[in-house]
């Protein structure tokens, strides 16, 4: 019995030295010559500054860097000396008792190629490949054009693919291992969720606090091209409004409302989102909520519509100890879904602890309990390191 709790532990030690994720890409600090902690605390997680970053084309307003152009002698030529490249590797070592199972190796889990930054002025990119997820080559999932300050004004336009949920909360830079449950679920059939999408963004903020932001997808997620070349298999696009509101120093209110149709063979199914969310932060302690109400009148196609409600939310609470200089922080997510769609129930609550031995390298341990799921009541426990370079 010694021995084998003996072998667990050098497992888990081992699990620590192996896992890794970029989920930034450090090729942003090296350019700029400043830590990763401008941007992020802790990484992956973006603080005020870095969300400015992000939305200004991944450029510092006001810093010329033309050393990192080729001069070609034609103005008209914007070429980029390097090529910004990060590789995230995930490896870990989890135990789940959902079936019956336990301890699992999985790694890699996941191999994926980052690369982003500004092309020329006001023209920026963003984009990562997977080499492999769970298994299997899963392609790319964020890949966009950015339009900064068009017109010379707070309007950005993104162009390409992205998460429909980018301007509620982002999912890529969360800390917990278990996600937003309520935006990656499809009802039925149904494609349409608010994870990843094809289509157009517009965000503009205005001097008073208040952001908005438009988007129009196709709905049908990241599927590939049809017999005829086209990556919407219907003539319906979807349309999401996103209107938040600062509330002083520390608050955050927001809604957003989604609608659009999706055409099966001879059968539409009409569907609607509705949701609210609030952000307290402060130095210390940051809190998260979101709630979502969702209706599908005929999610399966049927000749016989029935139609199906869904709802759900997270909670998220994070603790940083001291603030922007903490090496050690704590987080608790709670995910709630219910439906008439029995399979989409699901509720979780799961805390994570997170170390930082760098600014770029994050040891994490996380325990999540599902009370309800399609699979009977289970728990699931991981061990990791998580690092960017």
């Amino acid at each position: 019995m010694g021995r084998n709790y003996k072998l667990i532990i050098l497992s888990l030690f081992l699990l620590v030295f192996l896992a890794s994720e970029a989920l930034a890409i450090p090729a942003f600090a090296r350019k700029y010559g400043m830590s990763c902690k401008v941007c992020h605390s802790p990484f992956p997680k973006l603080k005020p500054y870095g969300d400015e970053f992000a939305g200004n084309g991944f450029v510092i307003k006001d810093k010329d860097t033309p050393r990192y152009y080729v001069d070609t002698g034609d103005g008209l030529l914007s070429l980029l000396r390097e090529i910004p490249i990060a590789i995230r590797f995930d490896g870990f070592l989890r135990f789940n008792n959902a079936g019956g199972k336990g301890l699992d190796f999985s790694s890699p889990f996941v191999i994926k190629l980052l690369s982003g930054g500004e092309i020329t002025k006001n023209i920026s990119y963003y984009l990562y490949f997977f080499f492999t997820e769970r298994g299997e080559v899963a392609g790319l999932e964020d890949a966009f054009i950015m339009l900064n300050d068009l017109f010379k004004t707070d309007l950005d336009v993104y162009l390409g693919q992205f998460q429909v949920s980018d301007p509620l909360f982002k999912r890529e830079v969360r800390l917990t291992y278990e996600d937003y449950q309520i935006y990656r679920v499809r009802v039925g059939n149904a494609r349409a969720n608010l994870t990843y999408d094809r289509g157009i963004m517009l965000t503009y903020g205005f001097p008073t606090g208040t952001d908005l932001a438009f988007e129009v997808v196709n709905g049908l997620g990241l599927l590939p091209t049809d017999e005829v070349g086209s990556f919407d298999t219907d003539r319906y696009k979807n349309f999401m409004l996103r209107l938040s509101q600062d509330l002083g120093n520390n608050l955050r209110a927001g809604t957003f409302g989604y609608t659009g149709k999706e055409k099966q063979g001879p059968a539409v199914n009409s569907l609607w989102m509705l949701g609210g969310d609030l952000t307290f932060s402060s130095p210390k302690l940051e809190l998260n909520l979101q709630y979502v109400e969702r209706r599908d009148n005929n999610p399966f196609f049927s000749p016989e519509p029935e139609k199906i409600a869904t709802r759900g939310g997270f909670a998220e609470l994070l603790y940083f100890p001291k603030g922007d200089d903490s090496r050690w922080y704590a987080a608790g997510i709670f995910n709630w879904v219910d439906s008439g769609q029995p399979d989409l129930k699901y509720t979780s609550a799961g805390v994570h602890y997170g170390y930082l031995l760098k600014r770029n390298i994050r040891a994490t341990i996380e325990g999540t309990y599902v009370f309800k799921s399609d699979q009977p009541k289970h728990l699931r426990l991981g061990l990791g390191l998580i690092t960017a370079y």
